[in-house]
């Protein structure tokens, strides 16, 4: 992991805080594209972490992609049609496949614009909170591009086809309060608490056993594209797990401990 990508751990809670603040933490090279992967794999071989928080140092989330690369035909935009589709695969694509597919949860801080694959970024984490100054674009339309990041799958699941269609084929950018009554973030805080009440957020999750945080977020995960019948399957599965687990008695024990009072 890089300079790119800052880690702080406050017991279960990891915050990764994209950390190029004077190019907006735009995703534009691949050091940041691997720093971002490894960050998510990191996690993922900690099994003391139990939630995380992505936000973004300064002024932006994540401003997207580098507009002067696609200009000079460089960096992703270079080389021939084959290069750039291998250059998506090997690159940026990575990033989509790492954090969605995390197995704990994490929590975007949306602490300003988020535009582009920034947009997408935030879709790929489970929660997005957002501050009153945070601004949401999926703007690849703009560019005469496309989502090439895993936007046309992210948006449709986060806020509903027909929203999802008309911020791809626009490229509008929709302020914080736009963004919450479409179901982009679940909630808009003040500037100055945003941080504070994703990371107490965090903390609540993270009060939860561990193993039945990650089951469920992979139940949630695969519930997306899976069958009922099969779904139930794999439910039955993981709670044969989860009862077998010592947080699973910890959590009993304590539960009736309170009912006792």
């Amino acid at each position: 992991m890089n300079d790119f990508v800052t880690w702080q751990q406050d017991g279960a809670v990891v915050t990764l805080t994209l950390n190029d603040p004077d190019a907006r933490n735009a995703l534009s090279n691949q050091s940041q594209w691997d720093a971002v992967v490894a960050a998510c794999e990191r996690v993922q071989r900690d099994h003391s972490v139990k939630c995380v928080v992505l936000t973004g140092a300064g002024s932006a989330f994540c401003a997207g992609g580098n507009v002067k690369d696609m200009k000079n035909k460089t960096g992703i935009a270079g080389g021939s049609g084959y290069a750039i589709r291998d250059g998506y695969r090997a690159g940026i694509q990575r990033i989509p496949l790492a954090l969605y597919n995390l197995d704990v949860p994490t929590i975007a801080a949306v602490n300003g614009a988020a535009i582009g694959a920034g947009c997408d970024l935030a879709c790929m984490c489970d929660i997005r909170i957002a501050s009153e100054r945070a601004k949401f674009a999926e703007s690849f339309v703009k560019l005469g591009i496309i989502p090439g990041d895993g936007g046309a799958w992210l948006l449709p699941r986060t806020v509903g086809m027909s929203k999802a269609a008309e911020l791809t084929f626009t490229g509008d950018t929709i302020d914080a309060a736009e963004a919450l009554a479409c179901g982009l973030v679940s909630r808009v805080v003040p500037p100055d608490q945003l941080m504070p009440q994703a990371i107490a957020l965090a903390q609540r999750i993270a009060a939860n056993p561990a193993p039945a945080l990650r089951m469920s977020k992979r139940l949630l995960r695969e519930g997306q594209h899976m069958r009922i019948d099969s779904l139930l399957e794999m439910s039955a599965a993981f709670q044969a797990i989860a009862h077998h687990t010592p947080e699973h008695d910890q959590a009993i024990d304590a539960f009736l401990k309170t009912m006792k009072r």
